[in-house]
């Protein structure tokens, strides 16, 4: 799906519909020091080897989150497409004239 780089939304801040940028949101690295992984850690020592988790199908698409951007305050919020879709592209017009 192809996304328009601005785009009309509402900004709280500026209590209006005003026109934001769109960047697409990618998540940073996972902490290393969370409870989860400590946990997987220390099942792996010894002799027991690497610690098997059930086996769960995953979902091969995810849900398009993007960061938008106020160009009259500049505060961000998250803009979520509620669709499932495989790809999507930021700026690229289709434009048929």
């Amino acid at each position: 799906m192809n996304m328009p780089k601005i785009i009309k939304d509402y900004c709280k801040k500026c209590n209006t519909h005003t026109e934001h940028k769109l960047k697409l949101f990618r998540p940073g690295s996972p902490r290393a020091m969370a409870k989860g992984n400590r946990s997987n850690e220390r099942k792996k020592r010894g002799y027991k080897g690497k610690h098997q988790f059930t086996a769960t199908v995953k979902k091969q698409n995810k849900k398009p989150c993007f960061l938008a951007e106020c160009t009259a305050c500049s505060t961000k919020h998250y803009f979520v497409i509620p669709k499932r879709m495989k790809k999507i592209e930021v700026g690229k017009s289709t434009a048929a004239a």
